[in-house]
């Protein structure tokens, strides 16, 4: 492997999580429940796991600012031009598939 300095890693991982970001934010048509169903995370969990970094650097920035970050948009606006109901087999392999506690 080649060897990287900690900037390198830290410049390389950030611009991989931006592209995964404006990939997300362009397939609209890929609904959260099937990012779950078929990654095991989705645009949500993105949004914790940068408000739990942000958190543990002391940056004061809310959850709705984290999703915000990562939707484009605030939230309840990209649910509402962007999200569909379920269907029942979607529901059905979340429940199948979700992390246990």
């Amino acid at each position: 492997m080649t060897d990287l300095t900690p900037e390198q890693q830290r410049d390389f991982e950030a611009a991989a999580f931006r592209r995964l970001v404006a990939h997300l934010r362009k397939r609209t048509d890929v609904q959260n429940i099937d990012l779950m169903n078929f990654a095991g995370f989705c645009r949500n969990c993105l949004a914790n796991w940068y408000h739990d970094a942000a958190r543990e650097a002391g940056a004061d920035l809310s959850k709705d600012e984290a999703r915000e970050h990562v939707y484009g948009m605030p939230y309840e606006e990209w649910k509402a031009l962007h999200q569909s109901e379920a269907s029942e087999e979607q529901k059905a392999a979340f429940e199948r598939n979700r992390p246990k506690e």
